[in-house]
């Protein structure tokens, strides 16, 4: 693939792994990266974000720099979450090839061989791993991730067994393409598919933690849930959101418009010569169905309103940026570059 993003890759591969509080896996997972990334004979870099660790992680690291200099440590100020290290370690690689993984040791780097040769085997741009046989607690992890697995598959139509393993490999243009920002490393496939880039799943091996604490609990579902219809919004109606509003603000307008009509009618007819056709007479005030077709009425204004609101947003957000509102694969000519440029407005 002849695109600009791999002239700026200066390594074989990058591997980014946010850290937070994993003082006692650091040096033993480093070492089984490097039993893993050695015998490809791979120019590669291991990007350790910390994220506010209030334990001896740093240390851990800045001592793993010092023996190693393919060490990379990135250190927040404080906790920023997942989704930043992964954000960080994106911006900071510099591997024609990303991959991710987590500092608790339950991915295995035994498995990065497998997701490299999956990359150019098939050609894709990203290789999502399945933990096939997940090692974790059923009610507390593994329940809620096939319930929120199964529900955004529905809602979005990206089709993976797996969706919440963090072993990925990714080419350079797509991590340069991401911007994750919130908790949004919960939907990168679907984020990437927006994107247009092709994905492909293998099973990965995944292990029991040996050390430290799992940071994730059953209120991780109920913010996917409100994730969800972010990314949903995003993914169908983020450059048209008048699309959206548009439509339910006419459903409302119109529904309220034929109660009141109907109504209107109802009280003609039942003031003609006492009552006509059964209707009798009554105060069409006293109705609760009157506020209901002036409260749909009201709202069909709202939504519309919203929608143009969110229309100039949309324009202020690509126009002020000067960005595109596509994604360019691929230029064939003489300089690609230059034209890449051209296209996407970025520095070459």
């Amino acid at each position: 693939m002849n695109t600009v993003y791999e002239d700026q890759a200066t390594k074989d591969l990058s591997i980014v792994v946010p850290v937070f509080n994993e003082e006692e896996n650091i040096k033993p997972l480093h070492e089984e990266i490097t039993r893993a990334t050695v015998p490809l004979d791979l120019d590669y870099e291991v990007i350790y974000v910390d994220d506010g660790s209030s334990d001896g992680s740093v240390d851990e690291v800045k001592a793993l720099f010092a023996e190693d200099k393919r060490v990379v440590l990135v250190r927040f100020r404080r906790n920023f979450g997942q989704t930043a290290g992964f954000s960080a370690g994106f911006a900071a690689a510099q591997g024609r090839v990303v991959m991710t993984m987590d500092a608790d040791r339950q991915n295995d780097p035994a498995d990065i061989p497998a997701l490299l040769a999956k990359l150019d085997e098939t050609g894709a741009d990203v290789v999502n791993g399945w933990r096939k046989d997940r090692q974790d607690g059923f009610l507390m992890r593994k329940l809620p991730s096939k319930i929120a697995n199964k529900m955004i598959a529905n809602s979005t139509g990206v089709k993976l067994k797996d969706r919440g393993c963090s072993m990925r490999a990714f080419r350079f243009e797509v991590v340069k393409d991401l911007h994750l920002y919130g908790e949004m490393h919960r939907f990168i496939p679907e984020m990437v598919n927006e994107a247009g880039y092709s994905m492909v799943e293998v099973p990965v091996n995944h292990r029991p933690r040996v050390a430290g604490q799992s940071k994730y609990g059953l209120s991780r579902t109920f913010r996917v849930l409100l994730d969800l219809v972010t990314v949903l919004f995003l993914s169908k109606y983020g450059d048209r959101p008048m699309h959206l509003f548009g439509w339910v603000g006419i459903l409302s307008g119109f529904t309220g418009f034929l109660m009141g009509a109907w109504m209107s009618v109802q009280k003609i007819l039942a003031g003609l010569q006492g009552g006509w056709a059964g209707f009798q007479a009554y105060e069409i005030g006293e109705r609760p169905l009157l506020l209901l077709a002036i409260l749909l009425i009201i709202l069909g204004v709202q939504f519309l309103i919203s929608g143009l609101t969110a229309e100039l947003l949309v324009r202020t957000y690509y126009e002020s940026q000067n960005k595109p509102v596509y994604r360019v694969k691929e230029v064939v000519r003489d300089n690609p570059s230059l034209i890449r440029q051209r296209l996407t407005h970025a520095d070459p």
